[in-house]
């Protein structure tokens, strides 16, 4: 149990939601979710959680709003739209959006919510299901530090590296470069297994032997089981990650960074999601090494 049970509102309840809802759950929480379709939520209630029609009754008497939604149009409809948050939460409630999105519209939900004298964090997560699973992701603020004093312990439930980034928008910005590293890494993964399965070696043992040097990185440790079986069932989508590499490049176009080599992956993941494979895990990245090695791939 934690020390201070708060009562929670979770917005959107899927691969990562879900699970997180629920650890918040097994804090000793009081967690009221809703989402569009209703076996999540189903899920969450038989967790201990309980069960929301609307996102007016879920955010009613709510100390602590969590939405983690798909994408930025997503996030505007729930918090700024017609029976959104804003409309039906009360004077002083924290908002977190767990969400990637961009930068901007972290600003933007952060200026309408404090006209509405509600406070607000951008605290987007990396670690994809498996992390929002074991509750070990890492999470990266922006805001207040008074309100990201009061949001750690809720935080604490979902993850172990619990960073407050800087002002409002900052979470978003350190979650862009996340998602740009991740891609390079998935790619170079991808052509070294490719590289590796050419020269005829035992890819197990070779994958084994970089993980244990200078090569290894959570996503050897993370998706090397994927490589080696062919199997993408998605932890976190290519589609998913097509829009946060969109993100990055705005973002670092906006402040004059270079991506020689992100903006090439860029257009590696987005070739992926134009043959089909948009619903697949990102490490799903390794069939357009293929493609491109004349493998035939089903």
């Amino acid at each position: 149990m934690t020390a201070t049970p708060r009562k929670i509102a979770f917005i959107g309840l899927g691969i990562m939601g879900g699970p997180m809802a629920a650890n918040l759950v097994k804090a000793g929480h009081t967690v009221t979710g809703y989402n569009r379709s209703r076996p999540a939520v189903d899920k969450l209630t038989a967790a201990g959680g309980h069960a929301a029609d609307s996102i007016a009754q879920a955010v009613r008497d709510a100390e602590v709003v969590i939405t983690m939604v798909p994408a930025d149009p997503q996030v505007k409809e729930v918090v700024l739209g017609e029976g959104g948050v804003l409309e039906h939460a009360a004077p002083g409630t924290l908002l977190i959006d767990m969400s990637s999105i961009t930068p901007q519209t972290s600003l933007e939900v952060e200026a309408a919510a404090r006209d509405k004298g509600i406070r607000t964090l951008d605290a987007p997560v990396s670690g994809g299901e498996a992390g929002a699973i074991e509750a070990v992701l890492s999470i990266m603020v922006g805001g207040e530090t008074d309100d990201f004093a009061e949001a750690k312990p809720v935080f604490e439930a979902l993850g172990t590296t619990i960073v407050h980034v800087g002002p409002h928008g900052a979470g978003q910005t350190v979650k862009a470069a996340n998602q740009l590293m991740v891609a390079v890494h998935l790619q170079a993964l991808a052509e070294s297994v490719v590289f590796l399965e050419n020269a005829g070696v035992d890819l197990g043992a070779a994958l084994e032997v970089l993980g244990g040097g200078l090569a290894g990185s959570t996503v050897l440790a993370r998706k090397r089981d994927a490589v080696l079986s062919r199997s993408f069932q998605p932890g976190f989508r290519i589609d998913l990650h097509h829009k946060d590499m969109g993100i990055v490049t705005d973002a670092a176009r906006a402040v004059g960074a270079p991506l020689p080599v992100g903006s090439v992956v860029a257009q590696l993941v987005a070739s992926a999601r134009a043959c089909g494979d948009g619903d697949l895990d990102h490490s799903a990245l390794l069939r357009g090494v293929e493609r491109l090695a004349g493998r035939d791939i089903h």
